[in-house]
């Protein structure tokens, strides 16, 4: 059998409230929505690459970072390339995200978006 074509299109991220998520992602990212409804949000790079989605769920718990037995896991977590990670850092703060109490690299920053889901900024 020839293996079908297959494309990853988008990453889709549960949370509580689908647009106020966009927009933190809108505001740290600079990305535009392309499609809008009640509960999901998809946003996509400038140069029509992979997008991000998200999606209200209202049993959504956000996941505990370091992970700890019987509480919510984190399922995947976000890496961004950024040419200054102070600079980086700073900014993505003022657009609403919080550091983590535990960095585990000097090279990397580990952060929470409003809903809690965690992302690293990364050095070039």
């Amino acid at each position: 059998m020839e293996k079908p074509l297959f494309t990853l299109a988008t990453v889709v991220l549960d949370c509580p409230d689908a647009h106020a998520l966009a927009a933190f992602y809108q505001r740290l990212l600079g990305w535009e929505a392309e499609a809008d409804e009640p509960d999901w949000v998809l946003l996509r790079r400038p140069d029509g690459g992979m997008g991000l989605s998200f999606q209200s769920e209202p049993g959504y718990q956000a996941p505990v970072r370091p992970e700890h037995p019987q509480e919510q896991q984190k399922m995947l977590h976000l890496d961004i390339r950024v040419e200054d990670l102070a600079e980086a850092e700073a900014y993505a703060v003022a657009a609403g995200a919080s550091c983590a109490e535990f960095q585990p690299q000097d090279d990397v920053r580990v952060l929470f978006d409003p809903a809690g889901h965690p992302f690293c900024l990364f050095l070039h």
